[in-house]
């Protein structure tokens, strides 16, 4: 029984493992939406400077192309608001892991319970 109890317990300390890895990969990637968010905001308050007579160019490959400034600022809108989006998702995403997580968290400690009683009734027979 006790055999048997522990290889559970083993297949799903395994299981909490793969958890905890994607959190924290879920982390990394919302925590690269942040830096992207940050640098575009950099980047539409400079645009918010600029009145029609500045020339805004856009980089295309290793050619710097001349772009209407009206344009560059919607894009820039629609690229902030496609990365709050995603931050949105990700924090929903993180949730759901967390509390995945601590329900199996609150498996294994129950199953360790057992395994340990297990044991002790196996010390207890010999």
């Amino acid at each position: 029984m006790a055999e048997a109890l522990q290889k559970k317990l083993k297949a799903e300390v395994d299981t909490f493992t793969l958890m905890q890895k994607d959190v924290s990969k879920s982390m990394s990637a919302r925590q690269k939406l942040e830096t992207q968010l940050a640098e575009n905001n950099i980047v539409k308050e400079e645009l918010d400077l600029l009145d029609t007579t500045n020339t805004v160019y856009k980089l295309i490959g290793p050619v710097l192309v001349k772009q209407d400034l009206e344009e560059a600022k919607a894009t820039v809108t629609k690229r902030l608001e496609y990365i709050n989006g995603e931050i949105q998702r990700y924090e929903t995403l993180l949730k759901d892991l967390e509390k995945k997580s601590d329900q199996h968290r609150e498996l294994l400690s129950s199953l360790q319970q057992e395994y340990q009683k297990a044991q002790g009734l196996a010390v207890g027979k010999v």
